[in-house]
């Protein structure tokens, strides 16, 4: 009797330490993750993927394919012409009233 109950204490003892390393492996985890940027550019597909749209840096619609920007360069980019996401206007928190304006795509089915 008592070799089982310490058998059982053992397997008790070995789960509450895998627990323990669990937690605190996941604690661990959002604490070794790098600051998500101020601000980012989303690139195009293609020969030199060119910038197709600005993001503020935790946009949600940013696509795959992007890096992170300064906050001089996303003014830039923005007053060339490349698009401000419609989602996180980075132009209205980088206060910028005047951006170049896009001709809009054309919906006529040819």
């Amino acid at each position: 009797m008592r070799v089982w109950h310490a058998m059982w204490l053992q397997r008790i003892d070995d789960k509450i330490a895998a627990l323990q390393k669990r937690e605190a492996e996941q604690q661990h985890g959002p604490q070794a993750r790098p600051a998500e940027p101020e601000w980012c550019v989303e690139l195009g597909i293609g020969d030199g993927r060119p910038p197709a749209e600005v993001h503020v840096g935790g946009c949600y619609a940013a696509g795959k394919r992007r890096r992170p920007v300064g906050r001089d360069e996303a003014r830039r980019f923005l007053a060339s012409g490349v698009r401000a996401c419609s989602h996180c206007r980075p132009d209205t928190a980088l206060d910028i009233l005047d951006l170049p304006t896009r001709p809009a795509l054309s919906t006529a089915v040819h």
